[in-house]
């Protein structure tokens, strides 16, 4: 049945981009605050290429990772999409929500909670985030998505801007989710769940938080979506796209 609904959510997936764009890999130069230490490495990473990143980056600094990925599409018909990020989110998470949804034809920003643009993932990998949260929160977002990993979780939870812009998007009834600790530190916490059985990590320390925690892999309760961890991540990303496209194309998968 998940596979079927994977094998579903992927073709309806590929029909939703008004314009499909190959993959090919470059060379990035990034910004001078995204300056990492790789011993002059270069990072080969795959990029659209008309993406909005190469007509940013400088010309004299190191290389890194940025996440944002969109395609050419007109803005105008684009949703978009922020993921925020912190020290020790996670990255598996992290780029199944950015790759996904970019592939669904959303404008995807990854905005870092920290003081710092460069976070350094649960396993170790440093991301670069395109705008800080307090930039992001001057704009207007279909969709928040939360990674999960701790503490990242913690640092989400703990960021005062991204708390209200998640109780706007509750207010608004706009779209927001999060997956694997998220639910349970950032959601639950703040009252950001809908009523009980929402999911998370199973496991007790953040099931114990919840009431009635669902043991299905992805959760959709009205404009809210919540997900187990890595091992469910493209699941939840395709459900968020799931959610994003089915009022426009006028029904749901269910």
């Amino acid at each position: 049945m998940v596979i079927a609904r994977v094998l579903i959510l992927t073709t309806l997936l590929s029909r939703t981009s008004t314009r499909v764009q190959s993959f090919s890999p470059i060379f990035v130069k990034a910004p001078a605050a995204c300056k990492l230490d790789f011993q002059g490495q270069q990072i080969r990473r795959p990029l659209f290429p008309n993406s909005s990143v190469a007509s940013t980056v400088s010309a004299n600094t190191s290389s890194s990772i940025r996440m944002t990925s969109s395609s050419s599409t007109s803005t105008d018909e684009k949703k978009r999409v922020l993921v925020p990020i912190a020290e020790d989110s996670e990255e598996i998470e992290t780029s199944s929500i950015t790759d996904v949804l970019t592939r669904f034809g959303a404008d995807v920003v990854v905005a870092s909670v920290m003081p710092e643009l460069v976070c350094k993932m649960s396993r170790g990998l440093k991301i670069c985030a395109d705008i800080t949260i307090e930039e992001a929160s001057k704009e207007e977002w279909d969709l928040i998505a939360l990674p999960g990993g701790m503490p990242g979780a913690n640092h989400l939870r703990d960021s005062s801007t991204l708390v209200e812009m998640l109780k706007r998007q509750q207010e608004q009834n706009k779209l927001y989710g999060a997956v694997c600790a998220a639910p349970a530190v950032v959601l639950q916490t703040h009252g950001l769940l809908v009523g009980s059985g929402a999911t998370c990590y199973p496991a007790t320390p953040f099931r114990s938080t919840m009431t009635n925690p669902s043991d299905d892999k992805v959760v959709v309760q009205g404009n809210v979506v919540t997900s187990q961890g890595p091992g469910t991540s493209l699941l939840f990303a395709l459900s968020l796209g799931e959610q994003m496209v089915s009022s426009k194309l006028g029904f749901l998968i269910s």
